[in-house]
């Protein structure tokens, strides 16, 4: 029997017990031998649920990163750590998921890809909108030449009354930001993805806080202490791309919009909506033909993606599995960090032009 992938785990809150560890605890060739969280217990516990019986806790993530038996490093931390634990993992010759998003700014951004050069280690963020069979089949849409020459899209992330109290999500020393960094990192990429376009010429952008200091907010996510959130509760910007193309970014955790979350790619022989009401594997298509509209419904097959051929896995699950594939088989990773590297920076630029009023060039 070959020997099975050893897999640490830095920071095992929300995230951690959430997506990544139900899901890794179910790939017969992972194990998962090594936990490190600054709270101890939280260590303890997730050993106790997900890892072997002789798997080690750390309160240090340098301990962890230093043990020799270790392939593989999940990063699941608040967004202020990314760059630094991911890098030191990525020296240590590991591999490396790293939660979404990537990183503080471009500049951390591209450290991490450099480390993983240097190292010749993969390193992929979370980004699982990418391993969905819709946004995967409008990524082959859009290959195919069946969507035109893609030149607007919108990617919104709304939430009417959602403001995560939980963790450190209010704290923009800890995480960046709010809505912005928190969910609109995630539409951003999937949208980006979907055009294949990651050539920026500028940014404008407006972040804000509006509501969500109101002590009567209604709030589906829970109590929370209005006086400690430090982040925007509503963002949106402008990304023009080199090649004329458009895209509208709108992120909230609170905004008197009932909207719906689509998003929306437009080109010159149809148009694609994905992240519709009807579900997830569900690409509304549009276009003219012969002279008259249409509008068809396409439900996407979970077993027909790239990787996992009659698998039907979900996307969390897709991606874990991906991930350990690319180690184990050399297979690409579906979230190359270059690629996290422009969401991260378009998401800075959004901060710098609210603060500046100015466009930002990249």
């Amino acid at each position: 029997m070959a020997e099975k992938l050893k897999v640490g785990i830095v920071g095992c809150g929300g995230i951690a017990n959430g997506k990544h560890l139900p899901n890794l605890k179910h790939i017969r060739n992972v194990e998962i031998t090594a936990f490190c969280d600054i709270i101890i217990e939280r260590a303890e516990e997730a050993k106790k649920d997900y890892g072997t019986p002789d798997a080690k806790t750390y309160l240090d993530y340098k301990e962890l990163v230093k043990d020799d038996s270790l392939t593989a490093v999940y990063v699941l931390t608040p967004n202020s750590s990314h760059a630094e634990i991911t890098i030191a993992a990525l020296n240590a010759g590991k591999h490396v998921m790293c939660e979404k998003p990537m990183a503080m700014n471009g500049a951390e951004a591209d450290a991490m890809c450099e480390a993983a050069k240097k190292n010749n280690k993969i390193l992929t963020i979370g980004y699982q909108t990418r391993s969905s069979s819709s946004f995967q089949y409008a990524r082959e849409l859009v290959e195919s030449g069946a969507v035109g020459d893609i030149y607007f899209a919108k990617c919104p992330a709304i939430r009417r009354r959602g403001v995560p109290g939980w963790g450190v999500f209010i704290d923009k020393e800890k995480q960046g930001g709010g809505p912005l960094i928190d969910i609109g990192t995630h539409s951003i990429d999937a949208c980006l993805y979907v055009m294949g376009n990651y050539d920026v010429e500028s940014v404008m952008g407006m972040a804000c806080q509006k509501l969500a200091k109101t002590s009567y907010l209604c709030n589906d996510m829970g109590m929370y202490d209005p006086e400690k959130i430090t982040t925007e509760d509503f963002a949106t910007g402008f990304v023009r791309f080199k090649n004329g193309a458009v895209m509208i970014i709108e992120a909230s955790w609170c905004l008197n919009n009932i909207q719906q979350n689509h998003t929306v790619i437009c080109g010159t022989k149809a148009g694609l909506e994905l992240d519709t009401p009807e579900g997830r594997n569900i690409i509304k298509m549009n276009g003219d033909l012969n002279g008259s509209l249409y509008s068809n419904t396409i439900r996407t097959n979970n077993r027909m993606r790239t990787y996992f051929k009659d698998r039907d896995y979900n996307p969390e699950q897709y991606e874990q599995r991906q991930f350990i594939s690319a180690i184990t088989d050399g297979t690409q990773v579906v979230t190359k960090p270059e690629e996290a590297a422009v969401v991260t920076k378009i998401i800075e630029a959004i901060y710098k032009s609210s603060e500046t009023g100015k466009a930002v060039y990249f």
